[in-house]
């Protein structure tokens, strides 16, 4: 197995995935992807990142330190109890208190999920400002950053697998289908239709937002666009100018940095 001196795990606890990075130093060596549930408990979830480093030749020794973000409050002591027992290290939990390096002009600054404050530190740090982040996830959310890096708010919209559940839960004739984009706008069977509505439908609201926070702000704002669904509903957003699906995990190292 390599020798790693300092080895940082980044944990984001999302409504849907858990995002997992292992960092050595600045460097991102490795990031894994894990369904979310919350009813798993501290020995499963640490099973599960202990069999999944064990495939990177990295071993939970080598984790020196644990910094997290998270949107799930019930999963809180099962991550806590996962980082003492396989990696034996306290978690550093983003929240309120916790040194950021940037000013955020919300009204309750309490109120803004880690993760975005993470995105908008790691935007400024490796993009520089200003800019508009959106993050494709359970919740689609755009942040805005001034060119000083500070927090200026944003938006928050249902996801677009949300929105299709939504959907088909409460209409009896409709099915599921996959979210890609038809050939054509106009919907010649319901399936189509239904994809017609739903993906341009959101590319629509996105592109809608990013328009009304740029005409908001100062300068000319870049648009990065994370999330699991970046890479695939970037290409049909002209607006998007970088796709960063890492972007959560680099902020947290970045705040850990600060914090340690």
């Amino acid at each position: 197995m390599p020798t790693l001196a300092a080895m940082l795990l980044a944990i984001d606890v999302g409504n849907t995935n858990i995002v997992v990075g292992v960092f050595d130093g600045d460097t991102l060596t490795a990031d894994f992807r894990i369904h979310t549930d919350d009813r798993f408990t501290g020995d499963e979830l640490g099973l599960v990142l202990v069999d999944l480093l064990e495939r990177k030749d990295l071993s939970p020794e080598q984790v020196t330190a644990v910094v997290v973000s998270s949107v799930v409050p019930t999963l809180a002591r099962s991550i806590d109890e996962l980082s003492h027992t396989y990696f034996h290290q306290p978690p550093m939990l983003v929240g309120p208190g916790t040194r950021t390096g940037i000013r955020i002009q919300y009204d309750d600054p309490r109120r803004v999920g880690a993760d975005r404050i993470a995105n908008a530190i790691a935007a400024h740090h490796l993009y520089q400002g200003p800019a508009v982040l959106v993050d494709f996830g359970t919740a689609t959310t755009l942040d805005a950053i001034d060119a000083n890096g500070d927090y200026l708010g944003g938006a928050i919209a249902p996801g677009i697998q949300l929105s299709h559940d939504a959907l088909v839960n409460h209409a009896a004739m409709l099915i599921r289908v996959e979210l890609t984009a038809p050939a054509e706008a106009i919907g010649r069977s319901t399936t189509a239709s239904m994809q017609s509505g739903i993906v341009f439908g959101y590319v629509g609201l996105v592109e809608g937002l990013v328009a009304r926070f740029r005409k908001e702000m100062a300068g000319s704002p870049k648009v990065i666009a994370t999330g699991g669904l970046a890479t695939s509903l970037a290409t049909l957003m002209p607006s998007i100018d970088i796709v960063d699906e890492r972007l959560t995990l680099h902020g947290l190292r970045l705040i850990h940095d600060q914090n340690r």
